[in-house]
C-alpha cells in the first residue's frame, strides 16, 4: 500500500509530500499526545464525496477536547474546507483521509498546557484495510491476550494517538499467529472491539453489538445500525461473551478503513457456514450503495467535494 500523494495540508499550507516533516523532539512523537480521524472519500456519479464528513470531524474535535487540548486553532468548518482543498490539490476521486492534531512544540514534558497544538491532513488512495479478498470471503480472527483499554485509564471515546499502542500490540500478535485481526475483550472480560473495528454478532436474525460504554463509537458502526433498521433488522446493544462469538450465525466488523467485512472464523472455530452470511451480505451491499450515492440516505451522509476554484482557501500551495 502506498500512502504517497502530491501534497499534505499542515498548519494552513499545502506542503509537498517530501517536505511534510516534524522535528525529532515533537512532544506527540514521544508521548502519543495527539488525536486523529480516519475518513473516506468515495467516487460517485456526482463527483468525489466524503462520507459522513462532519460527523468524523466532530469526533476529532471531541477527541481533542477529551485529551485536554484547550487552545485549538480551527473550527469544524475550517477543517472541512481544508479536507476539500487537500483532496482537490491531489486530484483524487476516491481516497482515505487522515487528519491529525498533535502536541507539536514546547518543552518535552507532560503538561499539555505548555505545548502548542498543530494540525495536518493527509490523503492517499487506499483499498480495503483487511484486503480485497476479505470483502467476499471474510477474515479469520483470534481473541487477543491484550485487554481493551479501561475507560478510566485511557479515554475510550477518543481516537487519541497513544491509545493505539494497545491496538498495535494486539494486531501484531494476531498476524504473527496467522490471523487477520484480533478481537479484544474489555476489562470485565466481555467482547469489546477489534484493534481498529467495531464488531457485530448475528443470532437468530437479530444483530447484537457491544454497548458504547467501553468502545470507540464508530461512525461506520452508527451507519450500519441505521442501514440495518432500514432493512428491517433489530439491532441490540448488549454484552457479548467470548463463547457467544463461537456459536454466532454471523459475525461482521465495521470501520472507516475496513468498511463492512464478515468474520468467517474465530479461534479456529468456523462461524456459521464459514463464509459471509446473508445479513452481512445485505448490509455490505447497502453500505457500498450509500457511499457511492445510490441509497436513500446518500444525500444526508455524503459531502460532495466542490471544485477547486470554489473552495474558500484555508491554505496555499507552498
Amino acid at each position: 500500500m502506498s500512502i504517497r500523494s502530491d501534497f499534505i495540508w499542515m498548519q494552513g499550507e499545502l506542503i509537498p509530500f517530501e517536505e511534510a516533516q516534524i522535528h525529532f523532539l515533537t512532544p506527540a512523537l514521544h508521548y502519543g499526545t495527539g488525536a486523529f480521524e480516519g475518513i473516506r472519500c468515495y467516487a460517485t456519479n456526482q463527483g468525489p464525496a466524503v462520507f459522513r464528513h462532519r460527523e468524523h470531524l466532530q469526533r476529532l474535535l471531541n477527541s481533542v477536547h477529551i485529551l485536554g487540548i484547550t487552545a485549538f486553532p480551527y473550527s469544524l468548518e475550517e477543517l472541512r474546507k481544508a479536507v476539500f482543498l487537500t483532496i482537490r490539490a491531489n486530484k483524487f476521486e476516491q481516497c482515505y483521509i487522515r487528519p491529525l492534531v498533535y502536541a507539536g512544540s514546547g518543552p518535552l514534558g507532560l503538561d499539555l498546557d505548555q505545548t502548542e497544538p498543530r494540525v495536518g491532513i493527509a490523503v492517499w488512495e487506499w483499498g480495503t484495510y483487511l484486503g480485497r479478498e476479505a470483502l467476499e470471503r471474510g477474515v479469520r480472527m483470534t481473541i487477543s491476550s491484550f485487554t481493551r483499554l479501561h475507560p478510566n485509564a485511557q479515554m475510550t471515546k477518543a481516537k487519541i494517538s497513544g491509545n493505539y499502542a494497545n491496538s498495535v500490540m494486539a494486531k501484531t500478535q494476531a498476524t504473527r499467529l496467522g490471523f487477520d485481526e484480533a478481537i479484544m475483550l474489555d476489562p470485565e472480560g466481555y467482547v469489546g472491539e477489534c484493534t481498529g473495528e467495531n464488531l457485530f454478532v448475528v443470532r437468530d436474525g437479530v444483530i447484537y453489538t457491544p454497548p458504547r460504554a467501553s468502545i470507540l463509537e464508530g461512525v461506520t458502526r452508527d451507519a450500519l445500525i441505521a442501514l440495518a433498521g432500514d432493512l428491517g433488522y433489530a439491532v441490540v446493544e448488549a454484552r457479548i461473551s467470548r463463547d457467544q462469538l463461537y456459536v454466532a450465525d454471523e459475525i461482521f466488523v465495521s470501520g472507516t478503513a475496513a468498511e463492512c467485512v464478515a468474520v468467517r472464523e474465530v479461534d479456529f472455530r468456523s462461524i456459521g457456514n464459514g463464509g459471509m452470511g446473508p445479513i452481512t451480505r445485505r448490509l455490505q451491499q447497502a453500505f457500498v450503495d450509500v457511499v457511492h450515492g445510490l441509497n436513500g440516505r446518500s444525500d444526508a451522509w455524503l459531502d460532495y467535494v466542490p471544485a477547486m476554484e470554489t473552495i474558500e482557501l484555508v491554505g496555499q500551495v507552498q
